[in-house]
């Protein structure tokens, strides 16, 4: 976005002429954090046209921007945190059930974010990381932080160190490593998509976090739209999560439902927990060992 020039930025929107034609000329709405390209009749969010410029996918475009932010903070760790700052406007846009008020988008997590993935869910953080960000959002003055999982539509879901969940609108589904091999690994929320990430050695699987069951309609309509036809689905033990997965059945998926690995557990991630937690246990029994953690792998597919 180098087109834009440096300094006084309006508050409703901006026209330039795009450096990468001659003569189209595109639109930045920047209270609504969207873009318009009237030349070719298309527009979207800050996630969607980053993907545009850059020519690449969802999950590479989450990626890549998370490698940026662990690089810089690799870099100068001891230095003020980097934040996008959220105008006046734009809070009163950017509002959950007329109380919450985003104030800005860190990369880095804060302490007590990175103990509570680290310490109680047992998240391996440097390859979490790439895929989380911190929200800062204000209810009645008082100011809040929750970790951020972004959507396809530039909305995030959110997760603090309690029992706090929320979104960030819009609500979408978010696809991940859209370039790798079927079938889809399904998750219903985040945390599980993260633990499966850590229980991994590699992932060599397309994934899809759908956010909520409320977006199977939005997922299957994802799926369809690429000619995906099986799916491996790492949904919660409970008859919402087995209603889901019947869903995916109902409409001509081949359903492998994961679940059944870890039916003694509520879900993916207290699975993955109780077997970091017996892992442990082990290592403090064993005389001599190593005080380096070990990585509880996946056994299961």
């Amino acid at each position: 976005m180098s087109g834009l020039s440096a300094g006084h930025l309006p508050m409703q929107c901006i026209a330039h002429r795009s450096e990468r034609r001659h003569i189209r000329v595109s639109r930045w709405t920047r209270k609504k954090n969207l873009w318009i390209d009237y030349a070719e009749s298309r527009g979207g969010s800050i996630i969607d046209l980053y993907m545009r410029l850059e020519g690449c996918t969802l999950s590479e475009a989450i990626c890549r921007l998370g490698q940026k932010a662990l690089e810089h903070t690799a870099h100068s760790y001891n230095s003020p945190k980097r934040e996008t700052s959220i105008s006046p406007n734009q809070r009163k846009d950017v509002t959950a059930n007329g109380t919450r008020r985003l104030t800005s988008i860190s990369d880095t997590l804060p302490p007590h974010l990175q103990e509570y993935l680290e310490k109680e869910r047992c998240i391996d953080l440097e390859k979490a990381t790439p895929f989380l960000k911190c929200i800062s959002y204000e209810v009645r003055g008082r100011r809040y932080e929750a970790i951020g999982f972004a959507n396809s539509s530039g909305g995030y879901e959110l997760r603090d160190n309690h029992l706090f969940k929320g979104t960030v609108a819009p609500k979408d589904i978010t696809p991940i490593f859209e370039d790798r091999a079927q079938p889809v690994c399904l998750f219903e929320g985040f945390m599980d998509f993260l633990s499966f990430l850590s229980m991994k050695g590699e992932v060599t699987n397309q994934c899809l976090v759908m956010n909520s069951v409320s977006n199977v309609a939005r997922s299957i309509h994802y799926l369809n739209k690429r000619n995906i036809t099986s799916v491996r689905a790492f949904l919660d033990n409970d008859d919402t999560g087995r209603k889901a997965v019947q869903e995916f059945v109902n409409e001509g998926f081949k359903v492998e439902d994961m679940a059944v690995y870890y039916k003694d557990f509520k879900d993916l991630n207290e699975y993955h927990v109780s077997r970091v937690r017996e892992q442990q246990k082990k290592l403090k029994k064993t005389p001599n060992t190593s005080n380096k953690r070990k990585q509880v792998r996946l056994k299961i597919r």
